[in-house]
């Protein structure tokens, strides 16, 4: 597990791009029969990656947590990105194709995810948070996802936002979590721009080329930087930043949020003449 702490925006306003990147980009997400997970004290939320190869990967890191098993005091949301994965639970199982969702509830003792197939690798993509009461292991089809059709072509943003985890769909504790795809020739997502000072949200893009790139815009709304962005990279966004995107091509991005309330809608707007 690494661990990022929190910034302060007075810090980020004098980082460099280097000290920009190690400390809210998260790149190698998914290699080849490995785990790899980040823990932000950002909300305390956990963002990983698994891509398992012949073996299964088990969820489970009590040096750093000190708890006698990961969802003692947590839940998790898991999105697959790649060839179907199955999410052991406790003992049950759960076949998850691309873009489909589990939720596990807090109080699960095992968790371990494998390949169906290793030769079509699944590559698990998850997010976990603080959980205060126990609520059941459920899986949610993007078919069965809340789909919010957003943009407009004149505005290069046409794009359509699945909601997963939320206050009016699969629930959870604080955890919330879903996808945005943006339609071919569209390249913004979130612009006009928001923040909401009551959690923090990470993204994880998907499904660009291997020469296209995502600029994602973060920083205070006067005060805006931004970073270079591969496929299947992260970005940690601090509670009072913004967070936006402008790609060289369309492209996905899975994004998931923990904090104070649970309002999918609480977000506090940044009027175009304010971003500089």
């Amino acid at each position: 597990m690494e661990i990022r702490y929190a910034n302060s925006p007075e810090d980020v306003k004098r980082l460099t791009t280097e000290e920009l990147r190690e400390r809210f980009l998260i790149e190698d997400l998914f290699v080849s029969g490995q785990l790899k997970m980040v823990y932000s004290h950002y909300d305390r939320m956990i963002v990983g990656g698994a891509m398992p190869a012949k073996e299964a990967l088990k969820i489970e890191d009590p040096d750093t947590l000190k708890t006698e098993y990961f969802l003692e005091r947590r839940e998790i949301g898991f999105i697959n990105i790649g060839g179907p994965a199955v999410i052991e639970a406790d003992g049950v199982k759960y076949t998850l194709e691309k873009l489909d969702a589990l939720y596990v509830g807090k109080g699960t003792k095992e968790l371990a995810v494998s390949s169906e197939d290793a030769n079509n690798p699944a590559k698990v993509y998850f997010t976990s948070s603080l959980a205060h009461a126990t609520l059941p292991t459920t899986k949610i089809a993007k078919s069965e996802a809340t789909p919010n059709h957003l943009g407009s072509k004149e505005a290069c943003n046409e794009r359509t936002l699945y909601q997963y985890i939320h206050d009016n769909g699969l629930q959870s504790c604080q955890l919330m979590m879903g996808v945005t795809i943006l339609n071919t020739g569209s390249i913004w997502n979130t612009m006009p721009a928001h923040v909401h000072d009551r959690r923090m949200e990470a993204y994880l893009y998907f499904d660009l080329d291997e020469n296209a790139r995502v600029f994602h815009m973060m920083g205070e709304p006067s005060q805006t930087r931004h970073l270079v962005v591969k496929s299947e990279q992260a970005v940690l966004s601090p509670p009072w930043s913004i967070h936006s995107g402008a790609g060289t091509s369309n492209y996905a991005f899975i994004w998931a949020m923990a904090g104070e309330n649970y309002t999918f809608k609480d977000m506090d707007v940044v009027q175009m003449e304010d971003l500089k």
